[in-house]
């Protein structure tokens, strides 16, 4: 019998897909992780007897991190708007390993998962290189089954997955034209809440989604165009005068101009202006450091054809 043939031989894991709603594949990932089970430990003592027994507890299901650029389909964009919305969609699906051959060697099917974090990767006028959002799913069952041997469609999208580098992104805000220079924009992570809720017989929790936390935005601009930040925060923090909240956007885009993605923000004001330390050893631009917070966040996605 061929070795390719032999449904016990060992694989690489380079080859998997994303199952959800019954949907194949939902587009082209770089990495998953996770999607594990476990257990703590119950430890009972009785009396003043030394020994002690122990045993498994409740089933815990470990949360699934995915690592995806912009090759993905539309439904797993739409997905991501309606996370940044507040809506909890549930989704259910599986992670599908498959051999050289594309053959579909085991799979792990979970129910009723949701997006848990985002983190957005950091930006840079500097790098060329591709980059990657790390979405986290939690999920409340997984069961673990033997792959059905069929073939996996063979993934197109390489050539899109590029298409999204550090360097090519425009920030704005509205009022300060600034910001056409900012240089670089730290990563940062939107979060949801996951409640765990145990009842009656049930072994494992039900999960249930909480309020969303928006992230501070933190960037980078030369200081000979920082001042408006400069006046902007004196007069907000140490004067105490209010002029009015902030609102802009995070664009992305390829070596075409085409948008990928839009990050909106709404209801934004500086937190902090930190100047780069002053040396006299180095001929780097001087950067000016600006943190702001935001209280919502939009996600829009722009499909484009190759």
């Amino acid at each position: 019998m061929p070795a390719s043939s032999d449904p016990n031989r060992s694989y690489a894991a380079a080859h998997f897909a994303l199952e959800l709603d019954g949907k194949d594949s939902v587009g082209l990932f770089r990495s998953i992780e996770g999607g594990g089970i476990r257990a703590d430990v119950m430890t009972y003592q009785l009396g003043q007897n030394y020994d002690r027994w122990r045993q498994v507890g409740k089933p815990k299901f470990e949360d699934i991190k995915l690592q995806v650029g912009m090759a993905m389909s539309q439904p797993f964009y739409d997905w991501i708007a309606k996370f940044f919305a507040g809506e909890a969609d549930r989704k259910t699906g599986a992670i599908v390993a498959a051999d050289f051959y594309y053959k579909e060697r085991a799979r792990r099917t979970f129910t009723e998962a949701m997006i848990k974090e985002l983190t957005f990767p950091k930006l840079d006028a500097t790098d060329k290189n591709a980059v990657y959002m790390t979405v986290a799913l939690a999920v409340e069952g997984i069961v673990f089954e033997k792959g059905s041997g069929k073939s996996l469609d063979t993934p197109t999208g390489f050539d899109k997955q590029k298409l999204w580098t550090a360097a090519n992104f425009n920030f704005k805000i509205d009022g300060f034209d600034c910001c056409k220079r900012v240089t670089k924009i730290d990563s940062f992570t939107v979060k949801q809440n996951i409640i765990e809720h145990n009842m009656g017989g049930r072994r494992s929790s039900i999960k249930t989604p909480s309020a969303i936390d928006f992230p501070n935005l933190a960037f980078y601009l030369p200081e000979a165009d920082a001042q408006p930040f400069m006046d902007h925060a004196m007069d907000r923090i140490t004067t105490g005068t209010v002029p009015g909240r902030l609102n802009g956007s995070l664009e992305t885009f390829d070596h075409n101009r085409r948008t990928l993605c839009t990050l909106t923000f709404t209801g934004a004001d500086v937190l902090a202006v930190s100047p780069d330390r002053s040396d006299s050893t180095t001929e780097d631009i001087k950067q000016v450091k600006v943190e702001i917070y935001t209280e919502k966040m939009e996600f829009k996605y722009n499909a484009i054809s190759l």
